[in-house]
Order: structure tokens, then C-alpha cells, then sequence
């Protein structure tokens, strides 16, 4: 179901590859993937549209389309590694991968850890809910109450957002946004906080469960490419590929497919 990265812009990643001058001295990161021949990307899985697995068992979503595309670029090999959104960071500093792609927020405590190649993309915190009371929130004084079980990917920007704003309402840390919303749906938590794409979908996804999401979004937030923090020859390749293809259409493009159409939902489980 995904499309490839190829067919949005056939040749271009080529191009591109030719197009910047190469990098002469390679960090760790770098080097691992020029030796191997192999860009290992970490992604959590379960942030559609951004990052998703299919019915068949495959990744998808627009990071994993971007991802390629940086494979492609590159002329490697790309091996995406799925992992809990709370293990990304720890797996970028144990070099088990070489960049994180997964919806991920530049914060100032996560750029303490990684460093950030973007934004190339704007999220924003929302809720979704049972609660026509909580769907129409305007302001954070209507989720600190103590009565009140919020479900939020643990380690995620959504938990912070939480305990920032509602330190008297009770916060139930989760593995995924699949695990909240199923939660949410046996009526073990009140709502879950989480991107507001990952709520959208989720009211399309069970149309018939009654569940409800704001119609703005609660917080903007820059999402970015995190790699290491101590290879800025790798940090300028990577880049140097984002600007050009955010200069040339192709994350417009990206942008269009998994933001604007919805063909794609069909092939999540």
C-alpha cells in the first residue's frame, strides 16, 4: 500500500546524492553506514500517518517514505528497526541505530541527548475522549481534575504536556497510542493525550465507538530527525538532503499523500 519513494519523484534522490558535495571526514555514524552500506532507522510503529505497521506486517507511513528516500540518496541499504517510542533515545546513543524518524518533537531535554535536523514537519498536542465536556476543552484547567485517568505514551512529549498541565488528573503511561486507545475504548481511561493526527485517525479508525478529539489542537511542536550528537559530518549530509527536499516538493508531496488522502488507512490492521 506504501508508495515508494521513487514513484513520487523518480530520479531525484539520484540527483541529490550527486548534487552535495560528499563529506571527506566521517563521524561514528557516518562511518557505520558507509562501511555497511546500510542506514538503520529507529521508529516506534504506531504513530500513523507518520509511522505505522500494515496489515501485512510492513512499516509505513511518512517517515518510513522519507526514510528512503534518504536510503536512496545516500545509495544504501535502509533497515528500519521498530522499537518503543520510550527506547529511541537509548538506542541512538548505544549506536544500535543511526537516526531516529518517529513523529518525534524537538524538546530541549531530548536535544540534551540527540541533535535535531529539521523541523520537517508541525504537530500538535490533542485529546481524544468519550467526553463531549472534554472535546470541548478550551484551556488546561479542564483536564486537572483528580477524578480524571489520562492515558499518554510514556517518555512521549503527550506525558510531559500532562503532568505540566494537569498535575491533579491521574496519568496512565503507555506503551503505545494503539495500547491508549484500546484503553480508552474498554473504558480504563477517561482520554488519551497524544498528537492530534494519532487522535484524528483514531475517530476514523472506530467510527462507531463514539470517540471525540478537539478541534484545534492544545500545542504546536517542530518535529525533527534526531542523529548523534557527536558526528556533524553526518548531521550536515542528512541536512543537506532534508533542505533540498523540502526546496524541490518532495516532503510537500509526502505531506499531500499521508495528510490529505486517505487510501492508505485501508492497510493498517
Amino acid at each position: 500500500m506504501t508508495t515508494s519513494f521513487t514513484r513520487l519523484l523518480p530520479g531525484f534522490a539520484f540527483f541529490v546524492a550527486l548534487a552535495i558535495t560528499p563529506v571527506t571526514l566521517a563521524g561514528d555514524s557516518l562511518q557505520r553506514v558507509i562501511d555497511f552500506k546500510t542506514l538503520t532507522v529507529g521508529t516506534s510503529g504506531d504513530q500513523p500517518p507518520m509511522t505505522a505497521i500494515s496489515k501485512q506486517g510492513g512499516v509505513m507511513g511518512f517517515d518510513i517514505d522519507l526514510a528512503k528516500g534518504l536510503a536512496k540518496a545516500m545509495r544504501v541499504e535502509l533497515d528500519i528497526k521498530v522499537l518503543p517510542f520510550g527506547e529511541l533515545l537509548d538506542a541512538l546513543e548505544n549506536d544500535e541505530i543511526d537516526m531516529i524518524m518517529s513523529n518525534l518533537s524537538i524538546t530541549p531535554e531530548r536535544s540534551e541527548r540527540a541533535h535535531f535536523i529539521g523541523p520537517y514537519m508541525m504537530s500538535g498536542k490533542s485529546i481524544l475522549t468519550r467526553s463531549s465536556v472534554l472535546a470541548a476543552a478550551q484551556n488546561s484547567e479542564d483536564f486537572n481534575r483528580a477524578d480524571l485517568e489520562l492515558a499518554a505514551v510514556e517518555n512521549s512529549t503527550s506525558a510531559m504536556f500532562v503532568s505540566e498541565i494537569a498535575p491533579d488528573a491521574n496519568l496512565v503511561a503507555v506503551e503505545s497510542s494503539d495500547a491508549g486507545v484500546a484503553m480508552l475504548l474498554e473504558g480504563k481511561v477517561d482520554a488519551l493525550m497524544a498528537d492530534m493526527a494519532v487522535c484524528k485517525l483514531a475517530v476514523l479508525r472506530h467510527r462507531d465507538a463514539g470517540l471525540v478529539t478537539l478541534q484545534e489542537p492544545l500545542t504546536i511542536e517542530p518535529v525533527g530527525i534526531a542523529v548523534s550528537l557527536d558526528d556533524p559530518s553526518f548531521q550536515n549530509l542528512v541536512s543537506n538532503y532534508l533542505r533540498a527536499y523540502e526546496k524541490t516538493g518532495v516532503l510537500t508531496n509526502l505531506r499531500k499523500k499521508w495528510f490529505e488522502q486517505s487510501d492508505w488507512v485501508s492497510a493498517l490492521p
